[in-house]
């Protein structure tokens, strides 16, 4: 930064550089989603002064009644003292399953539907029991930009895996990328998230349908993370059995685990409760590897009585009241799941305006050739910073976000927004800030266009 700015940053210059200094962190840009939290929260209190926070992914909005009040019914009745099925409850697997019919438009038995302690353990148990499938294959594909975490999960488990970042790959020539890995014969499942963390960009039927028909031809698990379900609001799924539903690999090929989230659509972060759904096909999928780790050679019992016994003998019993309660009233049409949370859009759409005014650009603009949705996320960048500097430099203003860089994208000058945490009433602030970070960054700016 420019010494003569050092006195006019909104966040006072010492006090950032002296948290930053005293985090110890090899690279800022580079820091965890949780190391940035923790930064912010110490400026924040040293400050006094409240942060335009976009680095977290968490729900910014109240959790609905019906879950609550669910939630508080099951534990007057005493089920904290009596340990779940570790299969989950019969009332929510009934219901997760009437769920995916109604706005997947698939279908699947309760008994392929399992409660999980949000949609983490569920990935985590997912990575941990398809490595064991084939004794042939060791390697996961993620199909980034996406979550952080999943690849530390792998870290975690000493698991292989590899990664591409989509955005070049789009459409026809998404077929020949996946293929040049599924080919080698070491790839036993991928994962993606659709809308995608952190880019809100939505694969389109025809590219599911090509990742179903590779899935097929090569005997590869899709693994798809639905944790922001039917979240692309250009489209209105929230209709109980009504197209349009969901866009999905599932209709292309019975290779599928999905994962759900609870914390997103219905605001229900905090209770950790979640859904896998696996395919009745591959629910009931025979391999021999796996008696070497599982009691079990069938891929469903092995995943709930091995792989989720294991880590956790279950799933929080009252949280499973709650979701069931929410996911019956969504899918009696009583309580639409997506009328609150469309904030998210319109919050999206004045935050990205605000940004492009003020010298930003959007870093994943189009799916194939439309323009990017609004939503719970969106990307940003700076003319002559990269993503680690601009993540850094934009604490002395009071922004946060997290970079690109550690979600497997390519482009390494941008920046993750979450606008979950951000309250309207913040915009003039977030106005504010961006001016005068445009102000003190203008020969950035210009240098590069020139």
């Amino acid at each position: 930064m420019n010494e003569q700015f050092r006195k006019d940053t909104p966040i006072n210059y010492d006090v950032v550089s002296s948290v930053i200094t005293k985090m110890n962190l090899p690279n800022v840009g580079k820091a965890s989603i949780r190391e940035i939290k923790k930064i912010i929260d110490l400026i924040e209190a040293q400050t006094g002064t409240r942060f335009i926070r976009m680095e977290m992914g968490i729900p910014g909005l109240k959790p609905p009644a019906i879950g609550t009040n669910a939630e508080i019914k099951a534990l007057q009745d005493g089920v904290a003292a009596i340990y779940p099925d570790i299969e989950g409850t019969p009332v929510l697997k009934n219901e997760m399953a009437r769920f995916v019919k109604n706005f997947i438009d698939i279908d699947v038995k309760p008994e392929s539907c399992i409660p999980t302690v949000g949609s983490m353990q569920g990935s985590f148990a997912a990575f941990l029991t398809l490595k064991r499938l084939h004794a042939e294959r060791d390697t996961t594909l993620f199909i980034d930009p996406g979550f952080p975490v999943h690849k530390q999960q792998h870290k975690v488990l000493g698991q292989k895996f590899e990664s591409f970042d989509v955005y070049d790959f789009r459409g026809d020539k998404l077929r020949d990328k996946l293929e040049s890995y599924f080919s080698t014969g070491r790839i036993h499942s991928v994962l993606y998230s659709n809308p995608n963390n952190p880019s809100w960009i939505c694969f389109t039927d025809d590219e599911l349908k090509i990742i179903g028909e590779l899935a097929n031809k090569y005997n590869v698990i899709i693994c798809e993370d639905l944790a922001y379900f039917g979240m692309d609001f250009r489209t209105d799924y929230s209709v109980p059995g009504k197209a349009p539903f969901q866009p999905t690999v599932a209709k292309y090929t019975d290779n599928y685990i999905l994962f759900i989230s609870s914390s997103k659509v219905f605001s229900y972060a905090g209770q950790r409760i979640g859904m896998m759904v696996v395919s009745d096909k591959l629910f009931q999928y025979k391999s021999e590897n796996l008696l070497n780790y599982y009691s079990s050679d069938i891929f469903g019992r092995a995943m709930i009585y091995g792989t989720v016994y294991a880590l956790s003998s279950g799933t929080s019993h009252s949280a499973q009241y709650a979701l069931a309660a929410m996911l019956k009233a969504t899918n009696d049409g009583e309580y639409n799941m997506l009328s609150e949370v469309k904030i998210y859009e319109e919050k999206a759409r004045v935050m990205k305006d605000i940004f492009t005014r003020n010298g930003f650009k959007i870093v994943y603009d189009k799916d194939v050739d439309k323009p990017i949705a609004d939503g719970f996320y969106f990307t940003i960048s700076y003319p002559g910073f990269s993503g680690e500097e601009l993540i850094e430099e934009l604490f002395y203003y009071g922004v946060s976000a997290i970079s690109l860089a550690i979600t497997g994208s390519t482009r390494l000058e941008g920046l993750r927004a979450c606008v979950s945490l951000v309250n309207p009433a913040q915009f003039p602030d977030l106005e504010l800030r961006l001016k005068k970070f445009h102000e003190h960054h203008a020969v950035n700016a210009t240098s590069v266009s020139l």
